[in-house]
């Protein structure tokens, strides 16, 4: 997609902030109708009237040709379902849906990002997947453990992964062939040799450090490798102010101050500026490598180095959703577990977008070979999540980011920022247990 705009979880769903919550809050007693209770048994097909289902998803970028190829070949092998997309920024989808839902205009089936999964679930808006997942003989022994767990709130799965995205490591081919550099960085040091002999052959700052996106993602997993945890797996406690995350947040300052990084660098500066070759290494999703293949860059692509002492990197996913649609009926429900069912199967196809999916067996099939992201799976293990916590992506927006911007411009110390932006974000826990009835 063009996820410098907004493929993943980018600017516009932490652009969210109170409004989505308070949306939510409205929406919690949204829902009802036939999928009230998840009652519609998964057959493996559907044989009723023909029905009409509004699907709803957020891949407007390069992605999005991939995802309508698919929903046309699903039309085309189901004679009595027709599935009709409706495209639009994560931003406004996160935003619409709980009113919508209400009102019985909302999606019979939708993707929606791990990161809001347990925030939809909490306020009644989706349809417990579990008959689904066992019709279809979907279990955790096809996936992650991370990322099987995660589609899960209180007692119930909620949603069927299609894939996992993560940060990774792009660097110039070129750049590194000037610099007499045989291997892409693994670790610190190799990484700091890099840099070193990158600038030694010309590239003045050949690793730019964003000040905003993606600069949190990047301190997550500097979190993860240095051991810590950002929240406690309940949501009950801020931990990113402890030791991981302050140390994280130096390192990243200290690119800056070592010369490496110019001082301010803004929101997609960094990767437009790797994209034109002005600079040498940059972290960033994989939702970026369609559009780096179509533009001519000599790159190659690896995992982000161990900068800690453990392999850990951000990751979300996509998964399908069964909203709880006001005024569904069974049939609609059916045809709508059909179509996610379907989908999974054939989420090989998915991979073109850039994206792994999250299923091993499709992975295994061979659809990865000689891919970019092929190389970033091979340490899927390694990817980690925010936990399940309703509303955590509010909290991200408006106390991690802000303290992480801060630290990177110096505008405050790592451990200043930090501590404030904690305090901030215990605050919003406890705003968000009050109103999500925790």
């Amino acid at each position: 997609m063009t996820h410098h705009r907004p493929r993943g979880p980018r600017r516009p769903i932490a652009a969210l902030g109170v409004a989505t919550a308070s949306a939510l809050v409205l929406a919690a007693c949204a829902g009802g109708g036939a999928a009230e209770d998840s009652a519609t048994e998964y057959s493996g097909e559907y044989t009723g009237p023909a029905v009409e289902l509004s699907f709803w998803n957020g891949f407007t970028g390069g992605d999005g040709p991939f995802m309508e190829q698919m929903v046309a070949d699903f039309n085309a092998e189901h004679e009595n379902i027709e599935v009709v997309s409706n495209t639009q920024p994560w931003g406004d989808l996160y935003q619409r849906m709980p009113a919508a839902l209400t009102a019985g205009e909302g999606p019979d089936v939708a993707v929606i990002h791990l990161d809001q999964m347990a925030t939809f679930a909490a306020r009644n808006l989706l349809t417990p997947l579990d008959g689904l997942a066992d019709g279809v003989g979907l279990s955790a022994d096809d996936f992650t453990d991370e990322v099987w767990t995660a589609g899960e709130f209180g007692d119930a799965r909620y949603g069927i992964p299609l894939d996992v995205h993560s940060l990774a490591m792009y660097y110039n081919t070129d750049h590194f062939e000037q610099a007499g550099i045989t291997e892409a960085p693994t670790d610190e040091a190799s990484l700091m040799a890099a840099l070193d002999a990158l600038q030694e052959a010309g590239f003045e700052t050949p690793f730019w450090m964003p000040n905003r996106w993606p600069a949190h993602l990047m301190n997550l997993s500097l979190q993860w490798q240095f051991g810590g945890e950002p929240y406690a797996g309940d949501g009950s406690a801020v931990e990113f102010a402890e030791e991981a995350g302050i140390r994280a947040l130096e390192w990243q300052r200290g690119i800056v101050e070592a010369g490496y990084s110019p001082a301010e660098v803004a929101i997609d500066a960094q990767y437009l500026a790797f994209k034109n070759g002005e600079t040498s290494i940059t972290w960033d999703g994989i939702w970026q490598i369609n559009d780096l293949e179509a533009s001519g860059l000599p790159y190659a692509a690896a995992p982000i180095p161990v900068i800690g002492e453990n392999a850990a990197v951000w990751a979300n996913s996509h998964n399908f959703v069964i909203p709880r649609q006001s005024g569904a009926d069974d049939n609609t429900v059916a045809a709508a577990q059909v179509f996610v069912a379907w989908m999974s199967e054939q989420s090989g196809t998915w991979a073109g977008s850039g994206m792994i999916p999250a299923r091993q067996s499709v992975r295994d099939s061979g659809v990865l070979d000689g891919t970019a992201q092929g190389i970033v799976a091979e340490q899927i293990d390694a990817m980690r999540f925010l936990p399940p916590v309703p509303g955590i992506g509010t909290v991200q927006a408006e106390t991690l980011e802000v303290a992480v911007s801060e630290g990177i411009l110096g505008t405050a110390s790592p451990e200043d920022a930090m501590t404030a932006a904690a305090s901030d974000a215990e605050k919003l826990l406890e705003e968000n247990r009050a109103a999500f009835g925790d």
